[in-house]
């Protein structure tokens, strides 16, 4: 049986891994070579935080997974990542909108993570807050574009933002094992990042001259291992090759 820290590692890690990949999707995709750069980039820091928390998840599991193993080797049900992520890209604005979403909410997130009594945890946490306050100037700076840009581009930032709110209520979820982290000085309260990030959104979304869609039923089960129809999509490409060729290198 997972310990909540292996538990705790692997929820963080796959949320990095499958954000990081539907931004790999948007390799020779992008509106922009600029565009395409700064993307790919994003996708890398996330991948790279993937990377030490499967290796740290691994070695506090003490059964001799690798970061391929936990991350190529899992079923859509192991996995424990935020629906938020795991949905198709679909157009740009959609995507600038999730990473807004996403990144205002892991901003302050890793900076609180950097005082975990977990040493490992809180170095991993020290390096991805640098990455991820890029990714959110990056982020609020196209929100400001689209939606104080044209009236289509304006158009598709209201619809990509009323599509997505009701997946954030999940980043604040948390559990008896997570909560018990908390209380050990291990873990981040979720709870008490709400404000910061409704903060942090509403400022970007009023630079925009963007409405903040309002507060409804929230989506939940990424945590549960119960996932879209299309996290199971995007893990048969994403563990195609290592599946069919295990223990490859190259």
């Amino acid at each position: 049986m997972s310990t909540p820290i292996v538990a705790y590692t692997l929820r963080l890690a796959d949320d990095a891994l499958v954000l990081g990949h539907r931004l790999s999707e948007w390799t020779s995709r992008a509106p922009t070579l600029e565009e395409e750069m700064a993307l790919a980039n994003i996708a890398l820091d996330l991948i790279g935080q993937a990377r030490a928390l499967y290796t740290y998840a691994g070695e506090a599991e003490g059964r001799g997974r690798t970061e391929d193993d936990l991350a190529y080797f899992r079923g859509e049900a192991e996995f424990g990542n935020l629906l938020l992520n795991e949905l198709p890209n679909g157009d740009f604005a959609f995507t600038i909108a999730r990473q807004l979403l996403v990144s205002a909410f892991m901003l302050p997130f890793w900076t609180a993570l950097t005082g975990s009594r977990d040493a490992t945890l809180a170095a991993i946490a020290a390096k991805a807050e640098k990455e991820v306050a890029y990714h959110l100037r990056h982020a609020a700076e196209w929100t400001v574009r689209l939606g104080d840009g044209t009236d289509e581009s304006r158009v598709r930032m209201i619809a990509a933002l009323d599509e997505l709110w009701p997946w954030t209520g999940e980043m604040f979820e948390m559990d008896g094992p997570e909560r018990a982290l908390v209380e050990a000085g291990v873990a981040v309260d979720r709870e008490r990042l709400r404000d910061e990030w409704s903060a942090t959104v509403g400022e970007a979304l009023a630079e925009a001259g963007l409405d903040r869609p309002r507060d409804g039923w929230m989506q939940t089960g990424g945590r549960r291992g119960l996932h879209t129809e299309h996290l199971g999509h995007m893990l048969a490409v994403m563990q195609s090759l290592a599946r069919a060729h295990p223990g490859a290198t190259w």
